[in-house]
């Protein structure tokens, strides 16, 4: 019983060990040099979409494939019945990707995984870089009250999980090279990973189909799922109750489920129990003991897996209550408090100060270079002289940059006219410090076919993100798991801005490497 990771263990992934990296056996695919790249030609998709019968007769195999393997998610009109449902979104090729590019990216996501764990346990750090945040912003105001009394209080449980997402694009110059640039970094219910799991065996058929037999075999499989529930696992282990269970805070319309089950299912399958619950539900039905412990409907809860609690409109006054008693219960939660702070987008551009990442690694020079190296231009909108050239440099040029404010969920930033007219709103008063500006990333670009339901089947100009999992466990002061847990692509068309696949505008990818 229990999670079969070993102490002290930074794991790699299948993905990290199919690149061959130093005392690891290489692939025979990537041994013999192959370039995967003839599929992702125009002239070769041009011919496809130009033969509408066989573009169709692929289109229904590859749709047909998806929901074969389990590549479904409840419709928007019954987000909360498993009797209608749909394949999930999803690119009808995958999409090329720099092979150097995704090394980098996969490689200093365990250096991520510290960082973030690093600053949770920082409150100096936290109170500092976000105090000009949280008198502006209602909802990190509010998360941060809680984390206040949770540590006038006094921590009651050393155990920390964390699940996070790296999201980053490769720009683009406009000398012809490209680099990777870091969007953001997900610690609170990074999504993406559960049914989508059994893409690349899609992708793989779609390309044998029609005679990329060879490429094919470039499209690996991802362990994603079992690798970040392992992490949960480990943190019910240390928790040390087996009857105890780890319990899924949820929300009332559940269009996601199908995709939380493939976690379930990795926990259920080492003897570990699963609830799900929401915030109502724990408000109404919670309790902590004399020490501290959590209970609902007669159950001790291990873990509370948070995949709902992200925006301002999921917490109404009740809500509110029933957060503030788990972060104060001894249930290990995924994330704590803390941890959702060092996600915030206020932190991630204090990181970008120089001197910043030496605080948290020091002597470990390389660990900085290696994350610095993914930063793009971050800069503050607080009040003061540096915030004001700020604000002049992205009325003066609004294209060049992406004004965040500090929300997660997609749909929140703003883009040229849009930044000007929000910045000429806030720009003399203290609510511009609620935002953060960043370079605007200008991402490569390729053709591909998106495939969603009702939408109309065309060559396409798109653009991806490119997604890298990361989980963590720390008890007390040692950090007994760190992992990267592989990777996905989201690939939108490249005519919108923003991006999210509840939303409707990003689909599921692949990385083929070149």
């Amino acid at each position: 019983m229990g999670a079969k990771t070993r102490s002290n263990e930074t794991r790699v992934s299948t993905s990290l060990l199919m690149f061959g990296l130093p005392g690891v056996r290489r692939s025979p695919t990537w041994a013999i040099g192959m370039g995967p790249t003839a599929m992702a030609t125009n002239v070769f998709l041009q011919q496809l979409i130009s033969n509408p019968d066989r573009l169709n007769n692929l289109v229904d195999d590859a749709k047909g494939l998806a929901f074969q393997h389990g590549l479904v998610m409840r419709t928007r009109e019954a987000p909360n019945s498993s009797e209608v449902v749909t394949y999930i979104p999803f690119t009808l090729f995958p999409s090329p990707v720099p092979k150097t590019t995704l090394l980098q990216a996969l490689a200093v996501q365990t250096h991520f995984n510290s960082l973030v764990d690093k600053i949770s346990q920082d409150p100096d750090f936290l109170e500092e870089a976000l105090a000009s945040t949280i008198e502006t912003d209602d909802f990190t105001a509010k998360l941060f009250g809680i984390y206040r009394q949770v540590q006038q209080e006094g921590r009651t449980q050393a155990i920390v999980v964390g699940l996070i997402r790296s999201d980053y694009m490769v720009d683009q110059r406009e000398d012809g090279t490209s680099s990777l640039k870091q969007i953001e970094i997900n610690t609170f219910a990074a999504g993406g990973f559960g049914v989508s799991d059994r893409l690349p065996v899609v992708h793989r058929h779609v390309m044998q189909s029609v005679s990329l037999l060879e490429e094919s075999q470039c499209v690996l499989d991802t362990d994603r799922t079992p690798a970040m529930s392992a992490a949960l696992a480990k943190a019910w282990e240390l928790y040390g109750q087996q009857k105890a269970v780890i319990m899924f805070l949820v929300e009332n319309i559940q269009i996601s489920k199908l995709s939380h089950r493939c976690i379930e299912k990795e926990l259920w399958k080492r003897n570990i129990p699963v609830i799900r619950r929401t915030f109502e539900e724990v408000s109404s039905r919670g309790s902590l003991d004399g020490d501290k412990k959590l209970f609902i409907d007669g159950l001790e809860v291990a873990v509370v897996y948070y995949r709902y609690g992200y925006m301002p409109d999921n917490y109404t006054e009740q809500t509110w209550e029933a957060r503030l008693l788990m972060e104060r219960s001894l249930a290990v939660k995924c994330p704590d408090i803390s941890t959702h702070l060092a996600g915030t987008k206020k932190v991630q551009q204090v990181l970008a100060r120089p001197g910043v990442l030496e605080k948290f690694f020091p002597d470990q020079p390389q660990v900085v270079e290696q994350i610095r190296a993914t930063f793009a231009g971050l800069y503050t909108l607080d009040m003061g002289p540096e915030g004001d050239r700020t604000v002049a440099m992205a009325l003066a040029n609004p294209d060049k940059f992406v004004l965040k404010p500090q929300r997660e969920g997609g749909g929140n930033n703003y883009f040229g006219d849009d930044i000007v007219r929000r910045l000429q709103e806030i720009k003399g008063d203290q609510r511009r410090a609620a935002y953060i500006l960043m370079d605007r990333i200008r991402p490569r670009t390729e053709q591909n076919i998106l495939l969603r339901r009702d939408l109309p089947i065309t060559l396409t100009s798109v653009c991806y993100e490119i997604g890298v999992y990361g989980a963590y466990v720390r008890h007390g002061g040692e950090m007994v798991l760190n992992e990267v847990c592989g990777d996905i692509l989201r690939t939108k068309n490249i005519e919108h801005n923003d991006a999210g696949i509840i939303g409707g505008v990003t689909v599921f990818d692949n990385a083929l490497l070149i």
